[in-house]
Parts: structure tokens; C-alpha cells; sequence
């Protein structure tokens, strides 16, 4: 089987400062990716390149074989990308936003409003498909942006920590989904820093620290190469962690700090 995408010695830099490093990655159908790392350590670098956001990049991704550089409109329509933030037009309804998103995609009309109406009604927004997103939570939103990225059955989905604000009915509902998106061969591309959740949902972890890939595997290959019995240790003993309890006692030391004024 073909990968779906193909990344190829990808290097990113802003300026002087190289954020990704020679990346190699091949993603199949089907799969469940998580991809995790630090803070600063080229995730969010990495899904703005395979959305098609970025293009000034050295080396070469591919998705279903074709160039992202040359085929990026053509390429976007192959997939859904779901934002940890929600930036919505607020002024508008959910009804509103999503026939607008249907019409990018070149959506019949009917297709996309039974498609919202299940979709939102599923996720507990039945009662404010009509309201003006400006009083909505960040949860509401969530869910408003997850509706977006799967409104056009995408073949390939991006989650930059999709569940950003859910209520935990909703993530349970989105874990689940994730199973059976992938099970019916769409392909999962998860960014997330809830270590527990990737570990279940992926089926192959990449861990990237400071641009470059330092572990690839399924949870149960790692766990054998690192001898570690959770992601969350693995993830600790591969990037920075090993200075986090360091850290914790700084932060604990500096709030005990005596500044010589007298509290009443």
C-alpha cells in the first residue's frame, strides 16, 4: 500500500531559527497518528506545511501523490483540519458559518444542512443552530470547528487538539469517533498534549522534539524499545522532562520566597 502522505527530509526555519530538521514520515490509510511534542518543537510548523498554510519550506510532501506546493487547492479539499483555536466568524450562527464552509467545498446545498443538523445535533448543539456564535463557550466553538472539518467527509483529518473546551461526554464522543473514522480508512493526523487520550486513540506515535523525530512507533513498540509503561514517561524521558521535577521545586521554592514585607 502507497502512503497517503509522504514527508521528505522536511526543513522549516523562521529567520535563523530552524524549527523543523530533516523530517521523514510516511502515513498510511486508515491510520491514526499521534503526533506530540513539546512546546516549540514543530508540531504546529508541521500541520500548517500539510494543510497547505506554509509553502516556503525545503524538501518535499506529498499527499495521495501529489505536491503540496503544486496542488495545494486540489489537496485541500482532501482534507478536514479541526484548530485548537476557535477563530469563527462570531457575529454569524452555526447554520450561517457552515453553509459557508459547504459552499468552499462546493457542496449541494441540501447535503450540507442535514449534514450540519446531524452533526451539531449529535454534539449537543440542536438548540443553537440558530444563535450568533458571539455567546457561544469555547466548548460550543470546539464543536462548531470539528463540525467543520468533517462537513465535506474529508479523506484526511487534521486534530490540533480538537478536544480544546469539551465537556467530557464530548470527548468520549470525539474518542470514539476517531475509532470509526479511521476503521471506515479515513486517516487521523492528532496533535494533542493529553498523553493518555493519543496513547489509546493512535495507532502509531511520533514524538518530535526540537524539529526532529526522536520516536516512532505503536504504543506497544515504544513501550518495548524505552521500557517505559506509560506515553507520559516516555514522553518525559525523551524530550526536556528530565528537568521537570527540578522545575516543580523552583516554582514551589520561589512561592515561598520571603520579600521582607509583612502580609496582614
Amino acid at each position: 500500500m502507497d502512503p497517503i502522505i509522504s514527508i521528505r527530509n522536511l526543513y522549516k526555519s523562521y529567520g535563523s531559527k530552524e524549527v523543523l530538521k530533516g523530517i521523514n514520515l510516511d502515513i498510511y490509510p486508515g491510520q491514526v497518528i499521534g503526533y506530540i511534542g513539546p512546546n516549540g518543537a514543530g508540531k504546529s510548523t508541521t500541520v500548517k506545511i500539510l494543510c497547505g498554510l506554509l509553502s516556503d519550506f525545503e524538501g518535499e510532501v506529498t499527499i495521495k501523490g501529489m505536491d503540496i506546493r503544486k496542488d495545494t487547492l486540489k489537496i485541500k479539499g482532501l482534507i478536514g483540519y479541526v484548530p485548537e483555536l476557535a477563530e469563527l466568524y462570531d457575529v454569524l450562527t452555526p447554520t450561517e458559518f457552515l453553509n459557508f464552509m459547504g459552499a468552499l467545498y462546493n457542496m449541494k446545498p441540501e447535503v450540507t444542512a442535514e449534514r450540519m443538523e446531524r452533526i451539531l445535533t449529535a454534539l449537543g448543539l440542536q438548540s443553537n443552530l440558530n444563535k450568533r456564535m458571539d455567546t457561544f463557550s469555547k466548548g460550543m466553538k470546539q464543536k462548531v470547528l470539528i463540525a467543520s472539518g468533517l462537513l465535506h467527509n474529508p479523506e484526511i483529518i487534521i486534530l490540533d487538539e480538537p478536544l480544546s473546551g469539551l465537556d467530557a461526554n464530548s470527548v468520549i464522543i470525539i474518542k470514539e469517533l476517531i475509532s470509526r473514522l479511521a476503521k471506515e480508512g479515513k486517516t487521523i493526523f492528532y496533535c494533542s498534549h493529553m498523553m493518555d487520550i493519543v496513547e489509546k486513540v493512535s495507532e502509531k506515535i511520533v514524538l518530535i522534539d526540537q524539529g526532529v523525530i526522536v520516536a516512532n512507533g505503536s504504543f506497544a513498540e515504544l513501550k518495548a524499545q524505552l521500557g517505559e509503561s506509560s506515553l507520559e514517561q516516555m514522553f518525559a524521558n525523551l524530550t526536556v522532562g528530565s528537568t521537570n521535577a527540578s522545575a516543580a521545586g523552583d516554582i514551589m521554592s520561589a512561592m515561598h520566597t520571603q520579600s521582607g514585607e509583612q502580609h496582614e
